[in-house]
């Protein structure tokens, strides 16, 4: 059974007499010497030698009288006698659930913050009737396993529910094992050595599972990491540590760790996941999420809806996110690795106080242009662009309408500059370089923020070789700044001459452009998150148009090729690359036969037109 329903009893009369057994022992043991005594020949002579530590470490030789040395050596082994049964003797008030006041006195002078017992049990119990994260069985394998070399990283964004999972780790202990764990909450003002004090007490006080939370907060932890792992983990404790700065484990891993570390990354949560975790069946609503735990919110000026713990609910929530969860996640990992050592291209950037705009920046330009360009160009909204196009032309000709050819676009991207709070280009007096940008994008993917693409072509020249997209896993940042567009359009004086008809035609077209393009993202990441190594995942594009999605099999030669359409309507419009000729020949000529054409969007499954079959969306999802 595991622990849900267990509470700990500190029985009291138990309690005392345990207490009356330790304290005798405790004094018996004071009373007799430390150390140990030896006998060594010296030219035919032998001398007789007490040696022992004091307080402080210092080691100390005694020459003793020989009519002495066989008593004392006697009084050293009794005391040797009683330590092993003390030891012992905590152990069994582990097992009987009793934590005697001796035990509770060093367990209260600890260095940093120790929970146990009643305190750890309703710290836990809160998580009692959350549904368990997917990695939820990765760690606990990693608490039941018999490897004794290696620590648990669990690590990942703020929001993605690392504490959760950490109390459900340990509310389902069973009653043995849970009185053998502690949970210690670490922060800015604890250091290894503190930590190692307490480690080392705690295995001697017979604990053998331990809970680092926040481990990153503590300035040495990267340079020090392997210490969890090549002294206590070794040694038969199972270590988890836990960190919201993403980075800072990273480096810990892949500098101190190496292989001795099992890394458990909280940040990607897919929509199968986050479906089943808060019951929600709209990839919609898994857009407007965002990836976190946490509701984002449509509207603005809605402060019921805007609740204060969404991520992404506006703006302003946004970019708070960014920073704290990124942005400073990046730099306060950076600053602590190596002793600030670490910045290589960001180092000008960082003394200038100016990083956090530049990643805000980067992360600003791959949510609102999808492409490759580097953030030393001006911000232009492709959103913008492409719906004015897009409602110039709609084949719908009660949707048709130019009102986006009129907006002062530098008038809209000023109103959006405000609302993200984020610097042109020539407004940082420290230019970010490309070197810069790529080492910033480098992090973003070691934070697991960004994915790629893979992008081929049918006339694939040298240039094109390796062509990526960037996929954003945290699609609620996207969706926001999308939203804060619209909020500066409608805001415009160009927007006030226009009818409500018109404003609203133009919000829904541009929000609904940027729902297509992250549906489409979001079936390629999480379609490559969990394709076999058989089979190879990727985009072609044509001279004119696309496929959205391509599985490639390569044992047998054949392919599966897909459009995405954030649509609930089967149209033979949307079929119109899957049944180009052309298109269809260029691809079978390098990935073998088509096995099948399928349309993925929001309505029922199993429409078939001219051969190309319908998919519902949330099912595939889903069946991943």
């Amino acid at each position: 059974m595991g622990y849900n329903y267990f509470m700990v009893n500190f029985r009291a009369d138990a309690g005392e007499e345990m207490d009356k057994r330790i304290q005798e022992i405790q004094n018996e043991i004071d009373r007799l010497p430390k150390g140990g005594v030896t006998k060594k020949n010296i030219n035919n002579t032998y001398y007789f030698y007490h040696q022992w530590k004091d307080e402080a470490g210092k080691r100390h030789y005694d020459v003793v009288a020989e009519a002495e040395f066989n008593s004392l050596k006697a009084d050293i082994e009794r005391r040797r006698e009683l330590e092993k049964r003390l030891k012992a003797l905590i152990r069994e008030l582990g097992e009987r659930n009793v934590i005697s006041s001796e035990v509770l006195k060093e367990l209260r002078s600890m260095n940093t913050n120790v929970m146990y017992g009643d305190a750890l049990q309703e710290m836990a119990s809160i998580a009692g009737g959350y549904q368990r994260r997917e990695c939820f069985d990765t760690i606990s394998r990693y608490l039941k396993s018999g490897n004794t070399d290696k620590v648990c990283i669990l690590y990942g964004l703020r929001r993605t529910g690392k504490t959760t999972l950490i109390r459900q780790l340990i509310l389902d202990m069973d009653e043995e094992d849970f009185t053998k764990t502690i949970y210690i909450k670490a922060t800015q003002a604890d250091n290894i050595a503190g930590i190692n004090k307490d480690l080392k007490a705690l295995r001697d006080l017979g604990y053998k599972y331990a809970f680092i939370d926040e481990v990153t907060l503590i300035s040495d932890f990267i340079d020090s990491a392997s210490l969890f792992s090549d002294v206590y983990a070794a040694g038969g404790m199972k270590i988890v540590l836990s960190g919201t700065d993403s980075l800072g484990m990273y480096f810990a891993a892949n500098e101190e760790l190496y292989d001795r570390a099992v890394m458990v990354h909280t940040t990607f949560i897919p929509f199968r996941e986050h479906s089943r975790l808060l019951g929600i069946n709209s990839v919609d609503e898994y857009i407007r999420y965002g990836g976190t735990l946490k509701p984002g919110e449509l509207g603005f000026e809605n402060e019921e809806a805007n609740a204060k713990e969404a991520s992404f609910r506006d703006d302003e929530s946004t970019r708070r996110y960014i920073d704290t969860a990124i942005s400073r996640n990046i730099q306060h990992s950076l600053a602590l690795y190596e002793g600030g050592g670490h910045f290589r291209h960001l180092k000008k950037l960082y003394e200038a106080d100016e990083l956090t705009n530049a990643i805000n920046r980067i992360i600003q330009d791959m949510n609102h242009e999808f492409t490759k360009e580097v953030i030393l160009k001006r911000f232009v909204s492709r959103d913008l662009r492409s719906s004015a196009q897009l409602l110039r032309s709609a084949s719908d000709e009660s949707l048709r309408t130019d009102a986006l050819d009129g907006i002062d676009t530098s008038e809209v991207i000023a109103k959006l500059k405000k609302i993200l709070g984020i610097l042109e280009k020539d407004e940082l007096t420290e230019p970010v370089t490309q070197a810069a940008a790529d080492e910033i994008r480098e992090y973003l993917k070691a934070l697991d923020l960004i994915e790629y693409a893979d992008v081929e072509t049918t006339t694939m020249s040298d240039e094109q070789e390796g062509l990526r997209r960037i996929i954003f896993t945290q699609p609620g940042m996207r969706y926001c700044q999308a939203e804060a567009l619209v909020y500066s359009l409608m805001r415009s004086s160009e927007f006030k001459t226009l009818s409500e008809r018109e404003k609203m035609l133009i919000a829904n077209k541009i929000l609904e452009d940027v729902r297509g393009i992250m549906l489409e993202d979001i079936v390629f990441l999480e379609t490559q998150k969990t394709l076999p190594r058989s089979k190879k995942l990727f985009k072609i594009q044509f001279d004119v148009g696309e496929f959205d999605m391509v599985i490639y099999d390569i044992p047998s030669d054949t392919c599966e090729v897909y459009e995405i359409k954030h649509s609930s309507k089967a149209d033979k419009n949307q079929l119109k690359h899957l049944l180009r000729k052309e298109c269809c020949a260029l691809t079978e000529k390098k990935y073998g036969t088509i096995s099948g054409k399928f349309v993925l969007y929001n309505g029922e499954s199993g429409t078939i037109i001219e051969g190309c079959e319908y998919r519902n969306v949330v099912e595939y999802l889903k069946g991943l």
